[in-house]
């Protein structure tokens, strides 16, 4: 494993939810923030702005099942609802009585589902702010690329495994703004994080989120169109899942919008951008703790 994945994975630790086992860190002083990665990685994607959220803040970054050191059971169902419960299972596991939250990608979807709950008074007291980085949370305007909906057609159990770093090298890089695209270098890690215990044959298993988005579409969308707590949009405009076009029907749909739109930046603002959107981050959360 390069050393960059040692580290992490030796500076985090592990809690079993419904027999799995669930990797995260927990580093840093300050109010509590809970990071939600997103698809495909893992939380290792929070590393170029981890200095930075830890020096301010005490942070929690787990990896979703079937996603980077958590366990990645073959024969599973995943969905949004039971990523939601794993990172409420987490809190609970180490005694959060409220938190902040940061969300990227899929990581948004699971922030939806539990706003959502908010809203039921399942988790009224927990969540006190959130900030949401590119993910596609109206799935009317959410532009899936062509090899995620190769992962998610009836196809997907037979090109999932067959996926190789040349394919996933191109997906990825197709997410980023053109002058932020990541090098050969950046996506060693970002692969074989990917590949860790037989990830190679649940990852397209987990992409099936993208469908659930669009069952839920209501559910999910109705905690932002009427917030129960401060929002705030950090938005990579270049990005072809979800930027300028997404921002703009975030817009369209929720009253006094508070975006923060990062030119020339795409998918992945955290680490094609890492300190302005820790700025921007940080200066709104900041004001919500602070209030």
């Amino acid at each position: 494993m390069r050393p960059e994945l040692e580290d992490w994975k030796a500076r985090g630790t592990t809690f079993e939810h419904d027999g799995r086992r669930i990797f995260y860190i927990r580093e840093g002083t300050g109010p509590t923030l809970l990071l939600v990665h997103g698809y495909p990685y893992n939380s290792f994607d929070w590393h170029r702005i981890w200095p930075d959220l830890t020096a301010n803040y005490d942070v929690i970054a787990p990896d979703m099942l079937g996603m980077g050191f958590s366990d990645k059971p073959i024969r599973h169902r995943y969905s949004v609802f039971e990523h939601a419960d794993m990172h409420d299972a987490l809190l609970e596991h180490l005694g959060v009585g409220k938190t902040l939250l940061l969300a990227h990608d899929l990581g948004v979807s699971v922030a939806q589902e539990m706003l959502a709950r908010r809203r039921e008074g399942a988790l009224a007291p927990r969540i006190q702010a959130v900030v949401l980085l590119n993910g596609g949370l109206f799935y009317e305007v959410y532009r899936p690329r062509l090899v995620q909906k190769l992962l998610t057609s009836p196809f997907g159990h037979v090109l999932g495994p067959l996926m190789n770093d040349t394919v996933v090298k191109a997906a990825t890089r197709e997410m980023f703004g053109p002058d932020t695209k990541p090098t050969d270098e950046d996506m060693k890690p970002l692969l074989e994080v990917l590949y860790y215990n037989h990830g190679r044959f649940t990852s397209h298993l987990v992409g099936r989120f993208v469908l659930e988005r669009k069952e839920f579409r209501d559910r999910w969308a109705e905690p932002l169109i009427d917030p129960a707590v401060p929002i705030r949009l950090i938005n990579g405009p270049l990005d072809p899942n979800s930027g300028a076009h997404l921002a703009a029907r975030y817009r369209e749909l929720v009253p006094a919008p508070d975006i923060v739109s990062l030119d020339e930046i795409g998918h992945w603002p955290q680490l094609e951008d890492p300190a302005r959107t820790f700025e921007a981050a940080h200066a709104f959360l900041r004001g919500v703790n602070s209030a």
